[in-house]
């Protein structure tokens, strides 16, 4: 129960990650987006991302790098969960904010307690659920199947 429990409350947060800015923060928007690639390097939004404290992360330390050519932006998320948003064209950083939404995802997953944990005891508890669902969904239409089957059988007889 404890398993399921969790899966489902976390599964609940990660659905509104994107309405709930405490889970994930908002995607920011280049004033300056453009179908034109900017003249921005790699180099310098990994220069930016490393000079901001929260990040607390050197270039060859970020968990990931998220490039939204269409927003104008690149997110750079640190393994401390803290995530910059920066502008591609100008190198401002839009956005800095801790990011909820990996951790409630690792809970979830039930990789946050152990891999074993995730393995051993999350693994068999969502297919423990999907056999309640699928017994739940024949339980369900059985009757309606045999109310056909008998008027099947009257018409006939």
């Amino acid at each position: 129960m404890l398993p399921l429990g969790v899966m489902i409350i976390a599964g609940i947060f990660l659905m509104l990650k994107k309405d709930i800015d405490w889970i994930q923060p908002p995607s920011q928007r280049s004033a300056h987006a453009s179908a034109e690639a900017p003249e921005t390097s790699l180099a310098q939004l990994y220069a930016v991302a490393a000079s901001i404290p929260e990040l607390n992360a050197a270039w060859t330390e970020f968990d990931r790098i998220d490039i939204q050519s269409d927003r104008g932006i690149a997110k750079f998320i640190a393994p401390n969960r803290w995530e910059a948003q920066i502008d591609l064209v100008t190198l401002d950083v839009l956005s800095v904010e801790y990011r909820r939404s990996d951790l409630i995802e690792q809970i979830h997953d039930g990789s946050f307690f152990a891999d074993w944990v995730k393995t051993f005891v999350f693994l068999p508890a969502g297919v423990i659920l999907l056999v309640l669902w699928g017994s739940g969904i024949w339980l369900f239409f059985e009757p309606h199947l045999k109310r056909a089957q008998r008027k099947r059988r009257r018409a006939k007889g």
